[in-house]
């Protein structure tokens, strides 16, 4: 029982940073190129994507990603919370009610298409840099 509790508290604390994370990188993208468009959103889960792709990558070689609060902290914590269906759900929604049908078209395939390169892409790049240092 007390592996369940700390392992949430792992959880927690990675979804704490992953929050803040998602609030910074989304705003950020956001002032920079303006809000006429989802780009803060679709930045944020494609470069969680990415970054999941890294760490299932990393946890397939031995010695990787081998302590028991990784994962929970990394990806259901830190990355759960870090990238978001529900806003890209709302804003698809949004652009739609609007009337703004190729762009929430856009945004679909966009974030289907980047989403899914961007988690081949982190594997990838993650198993060619450990390469040679496990089995």
């Amino acid at each position: 029982m007390l592996e369940i509790v700390w392992l949430a508290a792992w959880v927690a604390a990675g979804s704490a940073l992953g929050g803040l994370a998602r609030f910074f990188v989304s705003g950020l993208v956001a002032r920079a190129f303006g809000e006429t468009f989802p780009w803060g959103t679709m930045v944020v889960n494609v470069s969680g994507a990415f970054a999941i792709g890294v760490l299932a990558a990393l946890a397939r070689r031995q010695g990787l990603l081998t302590l028991p609060e990784a994962w929970p902290i990394a990806v259901t914590g830190f990355l759960g919370s870090y990238t978001t269906v529900s806003s890209f759900s709302l804003q698809t929604l949004t652009l739609a009610r609007e009337g703004e049908w190729f762009r929430a078209a856009g945004n679909i395939m966009l974030s289907l298409a980047l989403c899914l390169t961007a988690a081949a892409l982190g594997m990838a790049a993650a198993l060619e840099l450990t390469r040679g240092s496990g089995p």
